[in-house]
Order: structure tokens, then C-alpha cells, then sequence
């Protein structure tokens, strides 16, 4: 049964809201009024998102006020609108809620240390968008529900309605916006649930750094014995798949903050691409998906409801999202002391850079502010093969300040914690996308054992005529010719020659930090 709250102070009128309501009724309510819902054989509610399959970061925006707007890293990424461009985007959202029949309501949390957290109050029209942010965020206790009090930030998420482009600083039927004043984030025009995710993650990127806390776009892991490490990465190269590692706790798989005490996970879930998934290859993921997990976009058989991982025909960025306590090594609550490995992961669409290499400090701030990847089919919308990308602080879309500030910051925390830096290829050996092949996941797997259990650090190295990194010449469970990249190519010179493009790409894009970079910092890229 629907509960009757009010939420007149935001303007919304509508009787039924169902608030709070445990998974199995969100199960109910999305299959009995989301037409497409269903209930895979494993268990998870299946949805699909519509035209939307990914995030649309071209039609974020964040309003400009007085009080952050000397703050903010005004540009591509944050892009501004105006606060009366705000009141008629956020207007048309409460008006359209206004005629939904049923609305639904989620208190939670973001964060899980108590002295850092933030409540969030998330307003939407689907059940299948309740249950995916009843798993990314942190569930109350009920005692912790009773007492929850108003929200630091409300999420309107009217998506599926489409903005109006008559709006300034709307440019099409999608708008993400965000006031900081106001504490609220709006959604028209898509259903992409991923929307809601990165927007808390992006208050909590600029919330965090104004008290001294370093926010990441990284996953976490720590070992029995509690040291952890970090990942970070863009989606698609291999935070969720990494660390989702049967020999370490899972702290979190992508948002986390350092503070003085150590590292914290902002999210109660973890939001995977199962684009191929098997039980063989990532059996903890496999093993997560069951009842109150949501399979988004995904295929099924209509009879035996058994999901076709391999069918990409609606998109190929099919996800799973599933409460942190479905894996099994999950550290409960998310906290971990202070990172002794900080691993930058890459997809080398152009596969030239090696398996692993060790960064000296300059280094690792080089290449954090460089972010270099490529991004996967299907993450953002349009992304069909992957492309070369320069993501600054491998998170360069979630950003809200200068990316200088979270690498001066990340640069600290490192030298005050004797963290160790790594840069590991995720992406492809033996030639770029099209010639070469992906690196397989049991020798990036086995690479990034052998950083935890400490032999790699122990290995001899050699350095990159190119890239200038040390590369372990050999590594346990990993042959040692793929080490080196340039011998996997058939031919040598064209290994060179597109090693010097990237280097020179890589140059390109950090000539525009260059100016907030140390000269050692800045003589810590490519040689070539």
C-alpha cells in the first residue's frame, strides 16, 4: 500500500507516494506500472531505461550563484545556467511529477562516515529508479529513517519528460541541473538511471574538498590484514571487475573519499557493466545479481527469463546495479585505513603503453591530471567504439573544481601516507582497437596480485624509451613478452610510430594545466 506523504514544499501535490518501501514492492510496483519490467531467473528486476542508455554529460549543467562560483571549474564539464534558467527547468519537472498518478520517495545517505555524510531525498516516477538508488545509496537503519529529518540534497528526477529547449543554456530535450544553493539536482529527458548516481557523486566533489577531504573517482579494496589500495579509472577499464577480487574486502567499486583518518565509500552499491558477464570470468559480480539487483537494458529469454549477456542489440552498456552487501567479501561498513597502492587504470585504445608500470611521484601526478583513456562503447551516448580521451583526474566530468586542486590534494595524501603509484593497461597489446587484442583479465588480474602481495615492487625494471615509466620486466602469472608492447606487434616501426602520436597527444593535453604544474611535474611525461 502507497503511503500519503506531503512534499508540498517542493510544490509536488500528488496523494500517492510510495517512500521508503523495501524492494520486494518496488518489484510490484514497477511490474505492474512499468511496462518492460520483469524478473530475470537469477532474481534481479529487469528495466529498461528507453532512448537514453547512457549518461549525457553535453547537457549538464550547474546554476551560477554568488557563493560557489568562484569555486567551480567553469567550462565544458560545468557548464552554468542561470538561476532563472533553474527555476523554469526545475518548474517543468515539478509540474510534470505534478500528473503522474504514483511518485516514489527515497531517504538515504552518501557517505559512510557519519562525520562526512549527506542526506539525500530522491523524488522520481519509476520504481525501478527507487530501487536503483535504494541500492547506490546507503539504506537507513529505521531508526536512522525515523530520525532522518530534511534532506542536505533532493534529487527531482522527472526524466521521463523531455526539458524545454526554449529554456537559456537548454540545448536539447535533456537536462541534468544542479544548485548547489538550493540543494537540488534535476533530471528531464532521460531515464538513464546512471544520471542520479554521478550527481551525487559530483555534489560530493565539490562538498568534500572545501573541508580538507580529497573525494575520488576510484574503487577500493583492502586485504585481511586491512591494508588497502585504490583504483581509479573511467568506466569500462576495470574498477568494478578489479575489485571485485575474492582475496581482498570490497570497500567500494567507484566513489570514495580520503580523509585524515583514512578512506570512506560514498555508496551502499555498486553499478556494473555486465556486457559478456560470466560466473567463470568476474564470479563475484555474477553472484551479485540476484533478488533486488536491477538489470538494465539487458536481454532476456521470454520463457525461461534467462539474460543473454552477449546480446548487445539495445545497448552495449548493459548494467547491473546490486546492493555492496551481495558480494560476498564486501567490508561492511565501507571504511578503510589509509591506501598503500594508488593504481591508475587505463584502456589504451592505440596499445602501446605497457601492462604495468611503477610512477615516481611526478609521475603519478602527471598522469592523474592527464586522465588518459578511451572511452568504451556504450558508457556515454554516441560512444560506439572506443575513443581516446583525456579525463582529468580520471573522473573529469564528475569534477566541480579545478582538476589542480584534487591532484594537489591526491599528491599529499600519497606523500604523507607512503602510498606506492601504478599505472596498469587495461586496453589492448599487439596493436590498437581493430588489429591488436584486448589484455586478457587474468594477467591484469595477476598484475595487480602481484602489487598487492608486494613482488612487484621487488621486480627489476627497465624504462620506457617513450613513456619514461619503469616496467617490470617480469611479473608472476603474466608472460613475460607482454611486459614490453612493442614486442606483441608485428611490426615494430609502426609500434614507434604510434607511440610518438600518443606522446605527442599527451603533451598536447597537458599544455593547458602546464601553467598550475610543477616543472618537475611537467617534465614527468612522455620523453619522446
Amino acid at each position: 500500500m502507497a503511503e500519503r506523504i506531503s512534499l508540498a514544499a517542493l510544490g509536488i501535490h500528488v496523494e500517492n507516494v510510495v517512500r521508503n518501501q523495501a524492494p520486494a514492492v518496488l518489484y510490484e510496483e514497477a511490474l505492474c506500472h512499468e511496462p518492460g519490467s520483469a524478473i530475470a531467473a537469477n532474481g534481479a528486476l529487469i528495466a529498461n531505461s528507453g532512448e537514453k542508455s547512457g549518461r549525457s554529460p553535453n547537457d549538464k549543467r550547474i546554476v551560477r550563484e554568488s557563493d560557489s562560483e568562484n569555486d567551480l571549474w567553469w567550462g565544458k564539464v560545468n557548464q552554468p545556467i542561470s538561476p532563472d534558467g533553474f527555476d523554469q527547468v526545475r518548474a517543468r519537472a515539478i509540474e510534470k511529477l505534478n500528473t503522474c498518478p504514483r511518485l516514489y520517495c527515497l531517504d538515504a545517505f552518501a557517505g559512510w562516515d557519519p562525520e562526512h555524510r549527506l542526506k539525500v531525498r530522491v523524488i522520481c516516477a519509476r520504481a525501478y529508479h527507487a530501487l536503483f538508488m535504494h541500492n547506490m545509496l546507503i539504506r537507513p537503519t529505521a531508526e536512522e529513517l525515523a530520525d532522518f529529518g530534511e534532506p542536505d540534497y533532493v534529487v527531482i528526477n522527472a526524466g521521463g519528460f523531455p526539458a524545454d529547449t526554449s529554456v537559456e543554456g537548454v540545448d536539447s530535450d535533456t537536462s541534468i541541473s544542479l544548485s548547489f544553493s538550493r540543494g537540488e539536482f534535476v533530471i528531464l529527458g532521460t531515464e538513464y538511471a546512471g544520471e542520479m548516481k554521478k550527481g551525487v557523486f559530483t555534489i560530493m566533489n565539490y562538498l568534500m574538498p572545501k573541508t580538507g577531504v580529497l573525494s575520488m573517482h576510484c574503487s577500493a579494496t583492502a586485504s585481511e590484514q586491512g591494508d588497502t589500495s585504490v583504483f581509479f579509472g573511467l568506466s569500462g577499464t576495470g574498477k568494478t571487475t578489479l575489485s571485485a577480487d575474492p582475496k581482498r574486502k570490497l570497500i567500494g567499486d567507484d566513489e570514495h573519499c580520503w580523509t585524515d583518518r583514512g578512506i570512506f565509500n560514498i555508496e551502499g552499491g555498486c553499478y556494473a557493466k555486465v556486457i559478456d558477464l560470466t560466473e567463470e570470468a568476474e564470479p563475484d559480480i555474477f553472484r551479485a545479481i540476484r533478488f533486488g539487483s536491477v538489470l538494465e537494458n539487458v536481454v532476456f529469454d521470454p520463457a525461461t527469463r534467462q539474460v543473454d549477456y552477449e546480446d548487445t542489440s539495445l545497448t552495449k552498456n548493459t548494467r547491473g546495479s546490486y546492493p555492496i552487501e551481495h558480494i560476498a567479501g564486501a567490508r561492511i561498513p565501507c571504511l578503510g585505513g589509509h591506501p598503500s597502492n594508488v593504481i591508475f587504470l587505463t584502456c589504451d585504445a592505440f596499445g602501446v603503453l605497457p601492462p604495468v608500470s611503477m610512477l615516481t611521484g611526478e609521475q603519478a601526478m602527471y598522469h592523474f591530471m592527464s586522465g588518459y583513456t578511451a572511452k568504451v562503447a556504450g558508457t556515454e551516448m554516441g560512444v560506439t567504439d572506443p575513443q581516446t580521451t583525456f579525463s582529468p583526474c580520471f573522473g573529469g566530468p564528475f569534477l566541480a573544481w579545478h582538476p589542480a586542486k584534487y591532484a594537489e590534494m591526491l599528491a599529499a595524501k600519497m606523500q604523507q601516507h607512503g602510498a606506492r603509484a601504478w599505472l596498469v593497461n587495461t586496453g589492448w597489446s599487439g596493436g590498437g582497437f581493430g588489429v591488436g587484442a584486448r589484455i586478457k583479465l587474468r594477467h591484469t588480474r595477476a598484475i595487480v596480485d602481484a602489487i598487492h602481495d608486494g613482488s612487484l615492487a621487488q621486480a627489476a625494471t627497465e624504462t620506457d624509451p617513450v613513456f619514461g615509466v619503469a616496467v617490470p620486466t617480469t611479473c608472476p602469472n603474466v608472460p613475460d613478452e607482454i611486459l614490453r608492447p612493442r614486442g606483441t606487434w608485428a611490426d615494430g616501426d609502426a609500434y614507434d610510430a604510434t607511440a610518438r602520436k600518443l606522446a605527442g597527444l599527451f603533451r598536447d593535453n597537458f599544455a593547458k594545466y602546464a601553467d598550475g604544474a610543477s616543472e618537475a611535474v611537467r617534465a614527468a611525461g612522455p620523453r619522446a
